[in-house]
């Protein structure tokens, strides 16, 4: 018997509805895009597809576990709550503290927020959120007067150009980048600007490439002020500024002396090339300027935003239909998290700690006479003060900060130092979860209950699918839990999300008369039913907006004291830390298209590993000769911070001068590919939020003296001070394997690692003279397992070996060809995927463009369906078919 559940993506910002159906008999689902969520539209990426592939239960928290052992609830939450307050008596009130996520719900958020600034009496609670979009949210406080988001999804079909800022939204918001690409191919007229250091996915649909040098986007952006203003009347418009701004003139003087030429010169472009931006954007009235962690992850972030914000500010493009500045939010929840106050300086509802009459207007509202009289420590700063001991006690909250935050290996000794660490996750064994003192059981994705926001400020409905697995709770339900223990029972009464969400409702319309820009006080007495049928809104959704609002001021009045918007004068700086002698190159980091945050989730999805399956670090080919590095090599990237071993692709997507590395792995699935450790942790000085784009680093081949492969059908524990990688494949692991060491007989190593049933059957190969060594394992026909050992890294494809996982029996020719590594004549190998949605490789796209003359990627999505899912394979498919 199945059920039919529409809930939301847990993936990035876009935030897109989800049409599951659920066996509960067999706790699967069948996930699709839900065709009338504003979102999406039926639309999903490739991780969104995969959802049903990573709810299974092995290696979830299933219970409380205290040091080690699993323990009772009732023991757990009675040693948190206790061991909180003897902290607190002991220490004070700044000693405990708070780290949370944006893949907490918002009802979770709340009581989070509610607990530490309204009753234990600090504000230090932060979150993951921090590290993405603080500098946006600061951006929008110093123009606008309060964090607000103008526009909508909507805008994307009606702008005739978009400029994409600091954003390869093709493989970071797939599903928006889609929808751009729909409206390009709809409207001959609309141009797209990329302005981003690396030529992206997202490239594949501009107009028009600005690859600035790293960190000048403030001297672009002010350069196209003055651009404008040069150009007076009509481009500026004067009226607009008169009535509805504040703040032109210092703005214009700060930006006074970036003409063209100066523009060209700071950020390393073709003039050519920047004039002809200038002018599109000076010539086009519906221009929509999207902005990602390329922005806000900087030193000078907030200054970006603001940069981009006064040049829509001094044209007027603000709050109508296809134009306007547009944060590309990160998490699925990041928006709503902002919604309660989840940063450390901030209050529930929009409210913050620099004005205190919102501090008390928050404190009545919660019948509470501990709020803090100022906000707390900004996530780097508070783990900094847990290594200094000064934070004794720290709850951290659905996210893996010894992986994500920077200058990763302090984090990880702040918290083997720090006395008291508990951690709420879903995942039993992360790098975090290793450290905690208490482990407490959170539901899942697809168990939890509430809603989320996403960047266009439209709140969602994430459904239950399944009932918690084994002794899993909301995250809501555990810290009211430890609340009540700790004294605060009445102010945490909550027995069900929708009583969260009246109470986060009736708060943004607390004595709200128009002057704070959240207000969702339509839901403040919504009932049970309602709740449950819930359909997608964005707000402000009040008296005056019953049925909620697209766009805001579209009548030019803000939220500022003088309700008028302010222009923010902008000072280029260079970033903190420059490129020296030791580390002359520069270190940019990002998302991969099929991997999420830390890969709890994502790894589990055997395609999702296959289109990028290792740690790797972009180098363009000028400095790949200037540091020894071959394409497929293994190299050794370090900062002043830490280092990590990556896997080398040669690319001219890069500056000279400048990598890349993804963000993602983590100490399960790499024994040194934890980037957090390299990077700079230097924050911007307003939004407090890290500089992740711009580290010093140094480059150098790794000694390597043998490489190779295991796949096997069971999960290994490699024993090996070696480079390894693990990957989760379909009815197999695959581990890539590297070592500076010989062992004495790689027999003896090979039977080690595998660990196989002595009752199996090994064929094996050894040329001692060439390094080689290959053996396989085969139980009852079937393969179990292979490794493949070389002095070099050009080993066999792995594709059509890990085809074979899947097959009951191996034939006698598959057998033969086994240690080969190649499949026997006439036996087709797919390559490397390319397309996960529909596991299509590059050989088989390859074979079907020169066999069948296909010329586009439409007849290749009609051949082999490759790219007619979310699409974030067709630059690669275009590649292919030129």
């Amino acid at each position: 018997m199945t059920k039919t559940i529409l809930t939301t993506c847990p993936y990035c910002g876009v935030g897109c509805g989800v049409n599951a159906v659920v066996d509960h008999s067999q706790r699967s689902v069948n996930i699709q895009g839900d065709k009338n969520h504003p979102a999406n539209f039926g639309r999903l990426c490739s991780k969104g597809s995969a959802l049903g592939e990573t709810i299974g239960l092995k290696g979830r928290l299933l219970e409380p576990r205290i040091n080690g052992r699993e323990a009772s609830w009732k023991e757990a939450l009675d040693l948190v709550a206790n061991t909180l307050l003897a902290t607190l008596k002991q220490y004070g009130k700044d000693s405990v503290a708070i780290y949370g996520s944006g893949q907490l719900l918002t009802a979770d958020y709340y009581v989070a927020n509610k607990l530490m600034k309204g009753f234990i009496g600090n504000a230090n609670i932060d979150t993951n959120s921090r590290l993405c979009m603080s500098s946006s949210v600061a951006g929008h406080k110093r123009a606008f007067g309060a964090d607000t988001v103008p526009g909508c999804y909507g805008d994307f079909e009606l702008a005739d150009l978009i400029v994409l800022i600091g954003s390869n939204t093709a493989w970071c918001h797939p599903v928006s980048f889609q929808r751009i690409r729909a409206a390009k191919e709809a409207n001959p007229q609309l141009k797209i600007v990329v302005i981003d250091p690396r030529r992206t996915a997202t490239c594949d649909i501009a107009d028009l490439h600005l690859p600035l040098a790293a960190g000048s986007d403030t001297s672009l952006f002010n350069g196209l002020l003055h651009y404008l203003a040069g150009l007076g009347q009509p481009t500026v418009n004067a009226e607009f500024i008169g009535q509805h701004t504040e703040g032109f003139n210092a703005a214009l003087a700060a930006a006074s002396g970036t003409d063209l030429g100066q523009v060209a010169t700071d950020c390393l472009l073709d003039p050519t090339a920047v004039q002809q931006f200038f002018e599109w954007f000076a010539a086009t009235d519906k221009v929509m300027s999207l902005y990602s962690q390329g922005v806000n992850q900087s030193t000078a972030g907030t200054d970006k935003v603001n940069a981009i914000i006064n040049c829509h500010l001094a044209t007027g493009r603000i709050g109508k239909p296809g134009m306007g500045p547009f944060s590309l939010t990160g998490q699925p929840n990041a928006m709503g998290g902002r919604e309660v106050g989840g940063l450390a300086h901030q209050l529930a509802a929009h409210m913050d700690f620099s004005n205190p009459a919102e501090i008390d207007l928050v404190a009545r509202f919660w019948h509470t006479d501990n709020i803090p009289s100022q906000g707390g420590l900004p996530a780097v700063v508070l783990f900094d003060a847990i290594y200094d001991g000064k934070v004794k006690a720290v709850w951290i909250m659905g996210t893996n900060p010894v992986v994500s935050l920077p200058d990763a290996n302090k984090v990880k000794q702040a918290l083997q130092r720090c006395e008291f660490v508990v951690v709420s996750d879903c995942i039993a064994d992360t790098d975090t979860t290793a450290l905690a003192h208490v482990l407490l059981p959170a539901q899942g994705w697809s168990e939890k209950n509430g809603t989320v926001t996403n960047s266009e400020r439209r709140i969602s409905r994430q459904r239950s699918l399944f009932g918690g697995a084994g002794n899993a709770r909301p995250d809501w339900w555990i810290i009211c839990q430890v609340a009540r223990r700790m004294g605060f029972a009445k102010a945490f009464a909550f027995a069900h999300p929708v009583e969260i969400f009246r109470e986060h409702a009736a708060l943004s319309g607390f004595e709200n008369h128009g002057q704070r820009d959240f207000d969702i006080s339509a839901f403040a007495d919504i009932s049970l039913a309602d709740y449950d049928a819930f359909q997608p809104v964005q707000w402000p959704v009040n008296a005056a907006h019953p049925k909620g609002t697209a766009r805001l001021f579209a009548d030019g009045q803000f939220f500022t004291a003088s309700q008028k918007a302010q222009f923010i004068a902008i000072t280029p700086r260079p970033p903190v830390n420059l490129p020296d002698a030791d580390y002359p190159l520069i270190l940019n980091t990002g998302r991969l298209r099929d991997q999420w945050h830390t890969m709890t989730r994502t790894a589990l999805a055997s395609k999702l590993n296959q289109h990028k399956p290792e740690p790797f670090v972009e180098v363009h080919p000028a400095d790949a000769q200037r540091f020894g590095l071959t394409p497929n090599s293994l190299a050794v990237i370090a900062s002043h911070w830490g280092e990590m071993i990556a896997r080398v692709q040669v690319t001219d997507s890069q500056i000279p001068g400048n990598v890349f590395v993804p963000m993602h792995w983590t100490g399960q699935y790499a024994s040194h590919g934890r980037m957090g450790a390299l990077v700079n942790p230097v924050v911007d000085p307003i939004s407090k939020q890290p500089e992740c784009k711009h580290t010093p680093v140094r480059i150098n081949s790794y000694p390597a003296v043998w490489h190779g492969f295991i796949l096997s059908r069971q999960e290994l524990a490699i024993s090996s001070d070696h480079y390894w990688v693990k990957i989760k494949g379909d009815q197999f692991y695959r581990y890539e394997l590297a070592g500076e060491h010989l062992p004495d007989s790689w027999q003896a190593w090979a039977q080690t690692q595998l660990a196989g049933d002595p009752q199996a059957h090994w064929q094996e190969y050894q040329d001692s003279s060439t390094g080689n060594y290959r053996a396989a394992q085969l139980m009852d026909g079937h393969l179990d397992s292979i490794v493949f050992i070389a002095s070099h890294n050009n080993l066999p494809e792995r594709n059509w070996l890990t085809t074979l996982f899947v097959k009951g029996e191996l034939s006698p020719q598959e057998r033969l060809a086994l240690l080969t590594g190649k499949p026997p004549l006439g036996v087709a190998d797919v390559g490397a995927i390319v397309c996960a949605c529909f596991n299509v490789g590059e050989t088989t796209l390859r074979s079907a463009i020169q066999t069948q003359g296909l010329k586009t990627p439409q007849e290749v999505g009609l051949c082999l369906k490759a790219g007619t899912n979310c699409g974030s394979c067709l630059p690669e498919i275009k590649a292919l078919l030129g």
